[in-house]
């Protein structure tokens, strides 16, 4: 007896399977592309140093976005994120959709003007609306936590 191959059931779980990789992508903000001269530093030390204090990365070009910000839970103390490390609230990270992990990304909040440089290891948020989920010491430094969100502005080097 020879089995029955079912091609045609084998195309909607690729379709699925395909619809799951690319969706983070296709749900991001809007990201656009910044002259160095237009981004608000305020001398080289705003950028992310090594432990030598060698600046490890000098953006010519930067990717912006603006919308709404959230923090992580101190629930998620220990666990594992999306790039496989284990999560720490003292640490300043982040969690985006589609940044390659390791990525600096600064962050802005826009009703008091304060900033964080954080680098992003997880995946998120998955709510709608929402452009980034930082930690609870970013979120401290920003003045996030009394709202729980904030209008913020994101600047990721690539």
């Amino acid at each position: 007896m020879t089995k029955i191959r079912r091609p045609a059931l084998r195309l909607p779980f690729l379709l699925i399977i395909t619809l799951i990789i690319c969706c983070p992508a296709l749900n991001t903000a809007p990201l656009y592309a910044a002259e160095a001269s237009e981004l608000p530093f305020e001398n080289s030390s705003s950028f992310p140093q090594d432990n030598c204090g060698v600046t490890t990365l000098i953006p010519e070009r930067a990717l912006a976005a603006e919308g709404t910000a959230s923090y992580y839970s101190r629930k998620f103390q220990g666990r594992k994120t999306a790039s496989g490390e284990s999560f720490n609230c003292s640490h300043f990270t982040a969690a985006h959709r589609s940044l390659p992990f390791g990525t600096s990304v600064r962050v802005i909040n826009l009703d008091n003007g304060k900033h964080v440089v954080v680098r992003i290891n997880d995946r998120g948020p998955y709510l709608k609306g929402r452009i980034i989920d930082v930690s609870p010491a970013a979120a401290r430094e920003i003045g996030l936590f009394g709202n729980g969100t904030a209008n913020v502005r994101i600047e990721a080097w690539n």
